[in-house]
Parts: structure tokens; C-alpha cells; sequence
């Protein structure tokens, strides 16, 4: 077995260090674990796989909601969240600092993506609240925090490719994420009370006229979040009204955006081109990382390698905690290397079965694996939220990364509070869907 493992990481690495893409690396480790290892017929089997794997009825939807991403990401769509939140967010001590988590939690309801988050919800609101004089600290801090939520709070791509390789219910997985997803949100709110109380200067002195708005405004206001609402009607109102499966909530999700994107005037031929090699870009990287996973999944399963390693770590006797704890330090020295997508990819097929032995299921688990891919969002130097905060604001890697880290030491609590009550995780999927 040690040449096995050995063979293993030597193939993965070895590859990964020539500069190959992460989807290619795994199909290159799974097939040369396969020739050196086992007598499988790799040739006949290889199609096989392929076929088995791209064709799982779940995986359909993640094109879908990457397309929707796609079209949302040229609307104005984020313009509007500012202007139908704001007057509220007024009412609360860090005002409009909050405008980032809420909006960032509702368009999460709509794209299924934490970049896309970041980077539509973050070129409006940096901005304007850059403009008004809210400190640059807590204002992209919180955004780089909040944009995370794109992937826990349900639609989530991260979810479905989780869900095809571990063969868990992504409906499940979509049902459990909300509640850890809104209390992430509410906790991100409370911190941004809590250090803008301590630290008054920033927040700018005039906005707390925004106080005294009148009540009539604010209501009027609500108007602007129509859009969004709307989206998150015909992709959640769909699925959890019992009209439509997660593939079908996201053609309609995709439908949706198709127009309003038009209904606002921003879709005309060349965004029309734009929308769709963007999505077949994204949908081809992670489709090659998702079969490359699945093939290496099945190639070390029938090599034994899963139970070898969770034989060795039960043999440690670590509790559940300690194991959680554990996983949580090794993703996050893992995100400081790869993005998400990958770290589940190369990571689960060994993970999984340790965590089912220390007694946890896998729809928890995958919300496990949700907040640790967030986490890698804000890991330097492999951060898509730093990438994307850094095109609108010219700041820094090291800036943004002093100060997001109490917004990552958030996510780390968040974690182990799970792990301690998971009732959080498995009590929406279990009251709904039994």
C-alpha cells in the first residue's frame, strides 16, 4: 500500500508541477495508477467512465447556473440591490457597511458562484461606499467576507459538483445550506456592529442622517430588489414549491436573467457572445475537473487506498472534534495552493470516508466542504475574492488579506460550531424532505 500512496502523490504532483491544468493532472494520476497497479483494461474502461460520469442527470444543472451567472454578471442587477437596500441598512450601526453582506447573500440566492458575488455586488457598493468616506478596511473586508456566501447560501455550483461525486442528494445539500448560510451572514452583520461601535471614525459622520429617512422612502426603495426577487422566485420558489428538479430550477433561473438582462437593455449581440463563451469556458475547466476527480475516486477506491488511509486515522482515536479540527488546519494550508473546485476534487475520495466513520453524514460534510472552499476564497495567494477585489480597487494582496482575516477567523469558528451542534446543518433537510 505505501507504493501505492507513493505512486499516487508522485503522479499528482509531478504532473501539477509541469504547469497542467488541475482536470488534466487527476485523469493523468488515475490512468497511471490504473497501468502501474491493476490489470484493469483502461482502454475499454476509460469511455466508460467518461460517459457514466458527464451524463449524471444532477450535473446538468451546473452548466445551467453558471450560464445564469454569466448573464447576471452584465445587468445592473447590482445597482438596484444598493439602492432597495440601503435605506435600511441605514437603520443599523455600521449603516451601509451592511448593504455588502445582504446583498451579497441575496444575489448568493440567484448565482451560485462567490466570484461572480464578489465582483458584481462589489462594483457597486466599493465604490459608493468608498466615495462617501466608509474606511477602505471594513469596506473591503467585509466584501471579500460576504462574497463567500455565493457558494453556501443555495444555488451552488460548489454544492452540485459535490453532490455528483460524493452521490448525495443536491437537493438536500441546496436545503441544508441555507440555515448555516443565513446565521453566517447574521454573524458577519453582527461583527460589523460590533467593530464599527468600537471604532466610530469608520463610518463617516453624515451617514447618520440615513437614520431619519423617512418611512414612505424606504419602501419605496423595495421597488429596486424586484429583479432579484424575481430570480430567486423562479429558481427557489421553483424547486422548493415542488414545480421543478434543481436542473430544471436552473433553466428557469437561466430564463430569467435571459430577461432581465434584456428587459434592461444589456444584452445586445456582442454580451450575447460574451455570455456564452464565458460559460462554455467555465463549464469545460470544471467539467475536465470533475470527471478527473470521479476517474481518480474510482481508481483508488478499487486500489483500497480511501480505507487504508481512514484504517490509519481511526487507529489515531482522535474524536470527531479533533478530526474536524484537523481537516479544517489541512484545507486551509491546502487553500493557499489550490482554488476549491480542486480541493474537493483531489481531497474527497480520501476525506469522505473518515468523516462517515467519525459519525458525520455527507450532507453535513458537504457543508463542510462548502465553508473550507470559501475559506480558499480569502487563503492567499490561490484567493478568487482577493483576484477579484483587487481588479476593482488596485489594493494589494497583502492588504486585502489583513483585512478579511478576522472575516476568515469567523469562518473558522463557524466551522467548529457545526461540528459541535450539526443539527444546524441536517435540520432543514431532515423536517422538509425527511
Amino acid at each position: 500500500m505505501g507504493a501505492i500512496v507513493s505512486g499516487l502523490f508522485g503522479l499528482l504532483f509531478g504532473t501539477l508541477a509541469t504547469g497542467a491544468w488541475i482536470g488534466i493532472a487527476l485523469l493523468s494520476t488515475a490512468i497511471g495508477l490504473a497501468l502501474l497497479f491493476t490489470g484493469l483494461p483502461v482502454d475499454r474502461l476509460f469511455p466508460q467512465y467518461v460517459y457514466n460520469i458527464l451524463t449524471t442527470p444532477d450535473l446538468v444543472a451546473l452548466p445551467l447556473f453558471i450560464l445564469m451567472g454569466e448573464f447576471l454578471f452584465r445587468t445592473r442587477i447590482s445597482q438596484a440591490l444598493f439602492t432597495g437596500l440601503a435605506p435600511w441598512a441605514g437603520l443599523l450601526p455600521g449603516r451601509l457597511l451592511h448593504v455588502n453582506v445582504v446583498g451579497c447573500s441575496i444575489f448568493a440566492a440567484i448565482s451560485g458562484s462567490s466570484a461572480a458575488t464578489t465582483q458584481v455586488v462589489g462594483r457597486m457598493t466599493l465604490k459608493e461606499l468608498l466615495a462617501r468616506g466608509y474606511s477602505p478596511d471594513i469596506a473591503i473586508g467585509s466584501l471579500a467576507g460576504a462574497g463567500t456566501l455565493g457558494f453556501l447560501i443555495p444555488p451552488s455550483t460548489v454544492m452540485i459538483m459535490y453532490g455528483v461525486l460524493a452521490n448525495e442528494s443536491v437537493l438536500r445539500l441546496f436545503t441544508a445550506g441555507f440555515l448555516p448560510g443565513l446565521l453566517l451572514a447574521s454573524v458577519f452583520g453582527i461583527f460589523i456592529m460590533i467593530r464599527t461601535t468600537m471604532r466610530p471614525d469608520f463610518v463617516p459622520e453624515a451617514e447618520r442622517a440615513l437614520r431619519h429617512m423617512p418611512l414612505r422612502d424606504r419602501f419605496a426603495a423595495l421597488k429596486d430588489l424586484a429583479p432579484a426577487l424575481f430570480l430567486i422566485l423562479c429558481v427557489l420558489g421553483s424547486m422548493y414549491g415542488g414545480i421543478a428538479t434543481p436542473s430544471e430550477a436552473a433553466a428557469l433561473g437561466v430564463l430569467g436573467a435571459f430577461f432581465v438582462s434584456l428587459s434592461q437593455g444589456a444584452l445586445g449581440l456582442k454580451e450575447l457572445r460574451d455570455v456564452i463563451l464565458g460559460a462554455v469556458q467555465t463549464c469545460s475547466v470544471m467539467g475536465i475537473i470533475i470527471l478527473g476527480a470521479s476517474v481518480l475516486g474510482n481508481i483508488t477506491s478499487t486500489l483500497g487506498i480511501p480505507a487504508a488511509v481512514a484504517g490509519a486515522v481511526t487507529s489515531w482515536d482522535l474524536s470527531p472534534i479533533l478530526l474536524i479540527v484537523a481537516l479544517v488546519a489541512l484545507y486551509l494550508v491546502l487553500g493557499t495552493a489550490l482554488e476549491g473546485f480542486s480541493m474537493i476534487a483531489t481531497t474527497l475520495p480520501v476525506v469522505l470516508p473518515l468523516v462517515e466513520a467519525a459519525g458525520f453524514d455527507k450532507v453535513w460534510f458537504g457543508i463542510f466542504m462548502v465553508l473550507v472552499v470559501e475559506m480558499a476564497q480569502i487563503t492567499p495567494p490561490v484567493a478568487f475574492n482577493f483576484a477579484v477585489i483587487q481588479n476593482i480597487t488596485g489594493r494589494s494582496t497583502g492588504y486585502i488579506a489583513r483585512v478579511t482575516f478576522p472575516f476568515l477567523l469567523i469562518m473558522i469558528a463557524f466551522v467548529i460550531m457545526l461540528a459541535v451542534f450539526p443539527g444546524i446543518v441536517t435540520f432543514l433537510p431532515d423536517l422538509l424532505l425527511g
